[in-house]
């Protein structure tokens, strides 16, 4: 039976997006090596936070949405053996968008 992670208030659940393990040249960087990962893909999202003022401020993301986060943040967890980590939204420092050529631009005059 799969589970589904639903994460409370401000929180965020993605899967870190390991970096490659061998190089353009062919250089095979060993675990010990690699830093820890920054960007990942949002797997789902709290509802957010309430404020001083008694009301609730949303989270600008969702499920599917690639982001950046901040260096050693959050916690690993394993749920039905799938690794995942859980961060505020506070440590999210930017969302990462695809960028589409415009048609007019991509033609050949």
């Amino acid at each position: 039976m799969a589970t589904n992670v639903v994460p409370m208030t401000d929180h965020i659940v993605l899967k870190a997006v390991e970096q490659e393990e061998i190089t353009a040249s062919g250089l095979v960087i060993p675990d010990s090596a690699k830093e820890a990962p920054q960007h990942g893909n949002v797997i789902s999202v709290g509802p957010g936070k309430v404020n001083e003022q008694g009301q609730l401020e949303t989270i600008e993301l969702k499920a599917g949405d690639h982001i950046l986060y901040q260096k050693y943040t959050g916690q690993e967890v394993t749920v039905d053996s799938q690794d995942y980590i859980v961060i505020r939204f506070q440590d999210v420092l930017a969302r990462l968008e695809d960028v589409k050529a415009p048609a007019a631009a991509a033609k050949k005059k």
